[in-house]
This record gives structure tokens, C-alpha cells and sequence, in this order.
């Protein structure tokens, strides 16, 4: 086994997916799982990621797995609904001595700006801990701030920046997500959290800093806008059903406005159907991020998702629990305090070529 000590928590729709990484990845060792079903506590960590036994088996005892010596932590619960709960969560971890990375909370990505509070708790706890933070994903964390960081490197002058993620959410198998947080399914204008006031801006405007900084940008502010198409008639998705003249696409845009315009962009098409709303952004293949650089040169990049899968939303779930696990050995090298992608280097995808 390897030389970093991983406590893997939550196992759900990234998580599971990461477990299974840790299990497999030479410079690591799997040393603790938490759940939070009572159903899977007890069960073995090779049974939860489809992998054999490894003799280290689920617990929902938060303090006993907290007390485990581990070098990093990587966390995965879910958050939309209690954001500051989980921030207390990681705290505690980081303060214990113990680095963590996260998908969990995506405004971490970038969260001086965003989420100044949270920020100088996380580096609060960091500071005592003598610990490092770092929160990733593939949107966002890559393919809206450090895949069009990476393409400007090419670009003499860059006019405006577009990140879009164009994809069918229709086997997404998270109905509180799709329904609840997203509004799917639900009657236009219906409150739902992704839509509140300043959601957006909040999520991604993480993403939109990100580039301006990397750019040496100084916005005038972020704008965000949403428009959304019913269904034309009742269909079915993989977890439950879409009535007639509800929500079945949602477009949205957070906008980093410079010299007054929006000049850094990052846009969501995301339909139910492929049919819905032809006038939108279209994608290649069910999953697509692109990334469109208007300058000197003018640049654009489709990035296609699962296009051999059966299943294009598993394989960005995938995506995302590794931008964290292969990020580990560099966030237990680095100087204690919270880190962005900017800060680390480059983070391969070591032993993944097998």
C-alpha cells in the first residue's frame, strides 16, 4: 500500500466512485468510510465500490472515524441543504491535522470572493491544523475555469471567454437535485434553491473570479440570468416523471462583466430531452463542455463526456471524484491554507494509463 492514510466520506452518486479509486491507487491506503445510511453502515468499503473485500467496513460514528489517524479526508456528502453544517464538518477535520479535499460545495473552489466567511473559517481551521483544503470537480473546478485558463496560454489577445456545459440530465439519477434544487418538473417561477436570488453567482460566479484573476482581470461585477422551456407533453426520466407544462430545460448564464460587458461567461444548457428548446446551444453527443475564446486566436474546445458510455451523467460523476483523488498527494504536500487549482501543480492522472 501506499504512503497516504484516506478516510473516504459519504459514498453516493461521486463518492462511490471515488472509494473505489482510493482502493486502487498505489500511493494511497483506504483507512475508514463513512455513510450515512444505516443501510450501508457495516458493509464492507469493496462491497460499497463493487470492488473485493478490503476488511475495513462503513461506519455512520462520525467521532470515532474523526479520532482515526488519516493524512487527508475525502468528502463527498451532500450539501445543498445544509452548506454550513458541512463547512463545520470540514473544519473539524482540518483543525484535527487532517487535509481534506472536497467536491461538496462548489463555491469552495474559489471562495474569497464568494464565500468570505466560510473561507476564513476553512483557513482558520487549516491554520490550526497545519492542514490544506481544496475543493474540485469537473464543473466546476475544470472545465469552466481551469480548461479555459489552460487555452488562454495560447491566445495573444482574448476578447471574451464562454464556458458552457451542454448536457441531457433525462438518466441523472438524483430526483432531490433534478426536482427540488433545480426545479425540474415543477411549474415555471416555483422558488427552488439553484434559482434564488444570487444562487448562481454564488455556485459558479467561484468559476468566473477564478479566470478573471488567472487574467490579471479586474470585473466590474457578475450578472446572471435563466430562462427555462416546459414540456410539451407527460415523459419519463430515470427518476420519475416530467408532467405536461413543467420545467423540462434551463438554460442559465453568470456573466463577469468588464468595461460593461460581459467578457468572461459561464453558461448551462441543460435539457430533460434532447428535442426541448432546438434554439439553444446545441451539444456533440449527450454530454458536452465547451469552451469558446474569442481573440487572437479565436479558440474552441468540445470536450465530449462518456461518448463510448452508456451512461454519460455516471461518467462525469467519475470525472469528478478523480480531479479529487488525484489531487491528494499534492494537497498533503502543500503549505497549510485553503487552495485552488491555481495554487497546486499540475495533478496528473498518475496510474490511471494501466
Amino acid at each position: 500500500m501506499g504512503g497516504y492514510r484516506v478516510i473516504q466520506w459519504a459514498t453516493g452518486h461521486v463518492g462511490k466512485h471515488a472509494l473505489r479509486a482510493i482502493l486502487q491507487h498505489p500511493d494511497l491506503e483506504l483507512v475508514g468510510v463513512w455513510v450515512s445510511s444505516p443501510d450501508k453502515a457495516g458493509r464492507d468499503a469493496g462491497e460499497l465500490s463493487g470492488r473485493a473485500a478490503t476488511g475495513i467496513r462503513a461506519t455512520n460514528d462520525a467521532e470515532s472515524l474523526l479520532a482515526t489517524s488519516a493524512d487527508c479526508v475525502c468528502y463527498t456528502a451532500a450539501t445543498d441543504y445544509r452548506p454550513a453544517e458541512a463547512i463545520e464538518d470540514m473544519c473539524r477535520m482540518l483543525a484535527s491535522g487532517k487535509n481534506v479535499v472536497t467536491s461538496s460545495f462548489v463555491p469552495l473552489i474559489y471562495p474569497w470572493q464568494v464565500v468570505p466567511a466560510f473561507a476564513e473559517q476553512l483557513e482558520d481551521a487549516c491554520r490550526r491544523g497545519q492542514s490544506s483544503f481544496y475543493c474540485s470537480g469537473i464543473d466546476p473546478g475544470f472545465s469552466p475555469d481551469f480548461l479555459p485558463i489552460t487555452l488562454s496560454s495560447l491566445c495573444e489577445r482574448i476578447d471574451s471567454i464562454r464556458a458552457q456545459e451542454i448536457f441531457n440530465y433525462a438518466t441523472y439519477d438524483q430526483p432531490q437535485t433534478l426536482f427540488e434544487v433545480m426545479g425540474f418538473g415543477k411549474p415555471p417561477g416555483t422558488p427552488v434553491p439553484l434559482l434564488a436570488p444570487g444562487a448562481l453567482s454564488m455556485a459558479w460566479g467561484a468559476s468566473v473570479r477564478m479566470v478573471a484573476d488567472a487574467l490579471g482581470v479586474t470585473l466590474d461585477g457578475i450578472e446572471q440570468r435563466h430562462e427555462v422551456e416546459v414540456a410539451p407533453e407527460n415523459f419519463e426520466i430515470s427518476c420519475g416523471t416530467i408532467p405536461k407544462g413543467t420545467v423540462a430545460a434551463l438554460r442559465f448564464e453568470i456573466m463577469g462583466i468588464v468595461r460593461g460587458e460581459p467578457r468572461i461567461v459561464v453558461e448551462h444548457v441543460t435539457r430533460l430531452r434532447d428535442d426541448l428548446a432546438p434554439h439553444w446551444p446545441k451539444a456533440v453527443g449527450p454530454g458536452t463542455y465547451r469552451v469558446t475564446i474569442e481573440g487572437m486566436p479565436s479558440l474552441r474546445c468540445d470536450l465530449q463526456v462518456g461518448f463510448h458510455s452508456t451512461d454519460h451523467n455516471i461518467d462525469g460523476c467519475v470525472a469528478t471524484a478523480m480531479r479529487l483523488v488525484h489531487a491528494i498527494p499534492a494537497v498533503c504536500q502543500a503549505s497549510p491554507g485553503v487552495k485552488s487549482s491555481l495554487d497546486l501543480p499540475l495533478t496528473p492522472g498518475r496510474y490511471a494509463l494501466r
